[in-house]
């Protein structure tokens, strides 16, 4: 109810301010902000995993041309398992997690591995080549690196976008138990393999009710088009003819602290590239719902989506990429839980109770007897090609 937002104790405006996103990662996993010689470690051990290995990168290339980022980001992580028996449980048995050195080496590398994997599929999608990681360069600015650098032989992103997007990286690390981070504890506690886990969860985050929702904000600002139009679509929201994306949270009651963030950091980014022109609506909107009985007596106040898809959108990123972005930082938060859910021993299998609606007891009745009481819809969509087939066939009857 008070907008507040912790990681570990620590203020989310704080770690925003003056943290990186390697550090964030480091006090997510480990429940403390690491010394100069842990980071030192932390940092040396997740760089030297962007690279690789050539087989995974020949694998994204198989995609199709037109495959979505984000698609290919699930498929790749669950493949990465296979290159990986040492660490893969099914395999080396369930314990093999317990030795803490086995259990780093997969955290290190999958800190490491995601931002290239995402980058290749971002290249993949435009049709460029991919970037190597360079050891010289930190975290999100690598990231950066590999999704823009063309045949500049030393090419440097913009340290303001680069900071912006760390931040942004930052406020999507963590946030508690939802869709993606329940499907982590769930999978680890069949002692499946740490890849697996984490393309599933990206499974969860694929959807549009979870990783979606900066892209839904982005539809409606576009479908509100200009400044005089927000008036009749507030009124839309409020005869239940359309939805307002953006705005309300399951759990603030108040104004999410990530927004307020957000919302600072954009201009940063509006300095360099030009201003997003759905930014004066979204202002406009904000204001607006802000100043409306309607909205305040509901406490519909603007959540992390509201902003973060305008700047996105601002810095050239396709929609297809958002769950992308979100994904990158969230595997901190998901690694965090897997290696909380490792250690502790009360955590068994999950198996949640189903509450059966149907019949209890059936006598088998033999096909040829069984007589229908229900009209089950049983079509489904048929391509022109695939019709064309069938009436070629049945012209031969």
């Amino acid at each position: 109810d008070k907008g507040i937002l912790t990681y570990r104790g620590y203020p989310i405006e704080q770690l925003a301010e003056k943290s990186n996103f390697l550090e964030v990662a480091f006090l997510l996993v480990y429940g403390e902000l690491p010394t100069a010689s842990d980071y030192d470690v932390w940092q040396r051990k997740i760089m030297s995993h962007t690279f690789v290995r050539s087989d995974v990168g020949n694998m994204m290339h198989s995609f199709r041309y037109d495959a979505h980022p984000m698609g290919m980001l699930v498929s790749t992580l669950a493949a990465v398992s296979t290159l990986l028996p040492e660490a893969n449980p099914a395999l080396m048995g369930e314990k093999v997690y317990y030795d803490k050195k086995t259990r780093n080496k997969q955290i290190h590398r999958l800190l490491g591995n995601v931002p290239t994997l995402a980058a290749n599929a971002y290249r993949h999608r435009i049709g460029r080549s991919y970037n190597n990681p360079q050891k010289d360069l930190g975290y999100v600015e690598n990231f950066l690196y590999m999704l823009d650098r063309l045949n500049e032989p030393k090419y440097k992103p913009h340290p303001k976008i680069t900071r912006a997007l760390e931040i942004l990286f930052i406020l999507h690390a963590e946030h508690e138990l939802n869709c993606s981070t329940a499907a982590v504890r769930h999978l680890a506690s069949s002692g499946v393999d740490v890849y697996t886990t984490m393309a599933c969860a990206a499974g969860a985050l694929y959807g549009p009710r979870h990783g979606g929702a900066n892209e839904a904000v982005l539809r409606m600002l576009e479908s509100i088009g200009k400044k005089e139009n927000i008036a009749q679509y507030v009124q839309d929201v409020k005869d239940r003819k359309k939805l307002l994306f953006g705005f309300g949270h399951r759990i603030y009651k108040n104004y999410d602290p990530r927004a307020k963030i957000v919302r600072t950091i954009a201009e940063d980014v509006f300095e360099i590239v030009g201003k997003e022109p759905l930014i004066e609506i979204a202002i406009e909107l904000e204001k607006i719902a802000l100043s409306d009985e309607y909205f305040i007596k509901r406490k519909l106040y603007p959540n992390v989506d509201f902003y973060t898809g305008v700047i996105y959108k601002a810095l050239g990123f396709p929609t297809d990429m958002f769950p992308v972005l979100f994904t990158i930082p969230r595997v901190a938060g998901w690694v965090a839980h897997w290696n909380e859910f490792l250690d502790d021993a009360e955590n068994k299998i999950v198996r949640p109770r189903q509450n059966y609606l149907g019949h209890h007891h059936r006598d088998y009745v033999p096909l040829g007897d069984r007589k229908s009481g229900q009209n089950f819809f049983l079509e489904s969509t048929t391509s022109a090609t695939q019709k064309r087939r069938e009436a070629g066939n049945s012209s031969t009857k």
